[in-house]
């Protein structure tokens, strides 16, 4: 006998499509450009980030630092991609 219960399963793919509908899919900064403070590339030296690179399923988007700042990812989606070009 079929139960609505059978159909749970759907909602988790249901609710991963409306997620890339809504922010796309993820890029990860790979390069970034940054400010030189004297202390080249030391990794616990404060750098405040001009430009984050991002790659990711839809290519490669160059984009300007947010208040100094790389997130490690962001959400593309393809128009936003076709239109920056």
């Amino acid at each position: 006998m079929i139960r609505p219960v059978h159909f749970i399963w759907i909602v988790v793919p249901a609710a991963l499509y409306l997620a890339f509908l809504a922010w796309g899919l993820p890029h990860m900064a790979l390069s970034y450009t940054f400010r030189d403070n004297g202390q080249g590339y030391d990794p616990f030296a404060y750098r405040w980030y001009l430009t984050c690179t991002y790659e990711g399923p839809y290519g490669s988007r160059k984009i300007h630092a947010a208040n100094g700042k790389c997130p490690w990812f962001r959400f593309f989606k393809r128009q936003e991609l076709a239109n920056a070009k």
